[in-house]
């Protein structure tokens, strides 16, 4: 088991890779467990003051952590399949959560994150993971998407986006390729994961800025549309890709009441039980 460590970053090896994590609140035997799946071009850095002030704001611990290929985590061989976010789910985050003895979990996932989250809770069958919040999440592409990530590449090559992203991660271009180069791949365009919305069975906080450049309302209707579990929404006005950073209050407010009403309801089950 990994050691809950207060002080990021720490390093853990989960799976046979190095990856770098930090913990904020209480650990998993004291309360359930919000843990953080980043963006495709994110880390634990990137997170930047969100986690410690969704644990003061939650009352439980957070477990935030470096997918392979992302700051100061281990390396992933290019080009990355383009089934990379459905492997994420199945083949690394059971593991993840096994090394860090996490009992009840709710999984807050961003963009790709969101995704795999999702898919996780879709396909796997785990008793753990209690709930879903999806911040600006993809089940299949949009035109507007793609052109943003084709306009992405352009200021990696040319502008200072490359420069940006190597003071958080190790290797840039490999955490910057391995995203870009997935979602371009003219095989990408049919890419569709909204299956994974028809299982899930557990309560599902969707949030989106209605100025997302990489992704539109359309996605969170797709969940609407599909979802047989309890589904609760928040969409932001003059808010684009990370509502946690961009509209930090609303987007905390809304995840801590989600997760208290989630706890009342589940100490209620098993009060009348």
């Amino acid at each position: 088991m990994v050691s809950w460590e207060q002080t990021p970053s720490e390093r853990a090896v989960v799976a046979g890779q190095h990856l770098e994590y930090a913990c904020y609140g209480p650990p998993p035997d004291q309360a359930p467990t919000l843990v953080l799946l980043h963006e495709g071009l994110g880390c634990v850095a990137l997170w930047r003051d969100f986690p410690e002030k969704l644990a003061a704001a939650t009352g439980m611990g957070v477990l935030v952590w470096s997918r392979a290929g992302y700051g100061r985590s281990g390396p992933v061989t290019l080009p990355r399949p383009l089934d990379y976010m459905t492997r994420e789910a199945t083949d690394g985050l059971g593991p993840l959560l096994d090394a860090f003895a996490i009992r009840r979990a709710v999984l807050l996932g961003h963009s790709d994150g969101a995704t795999i989250s999702a898919i996780y809770a879709g396909s796997v069958s785990d008793l753990r993971i209690r709930a879903l919040v999806l911040l600006a999440p993809h089940f299949f592409t949009e035109p507007s998407g793609l052109a943003a990530i084709r306009d992405a590449g352009a200021e990696f090559s040319d502008g200072d986006l490359r420069g940006k992203l190597a003071r958080y991660h190790d290797d840039p271009d490999m955490a910057f390729l391995g995203w870009h180069d997935a979602w371009t791949d003219p095989d990408f365009t049919g890419w569709d994961v909204s299956d994974c919305i028809d299982h899930l069975r557990i309560p599902v906080l969707a949030i989106q800025g209605e100025a997302d450049p990489y992704g539109t309302l359309a996605q969170i209707d797709e969940i609407d549309s599909r979802i047989y579990s309890p589904l609760e929404r928040l969409i932001l006005p003059d808010c684009g890709h990370a509502p946690h950073l961009e509209r930090q209050a609303e987007t905390l407010g809304a995840v801590a009441e989600f997760c208290e009403r989630l706890e009342r309801l589940e100490h209620a089950d098993v009060d009348t039980g």
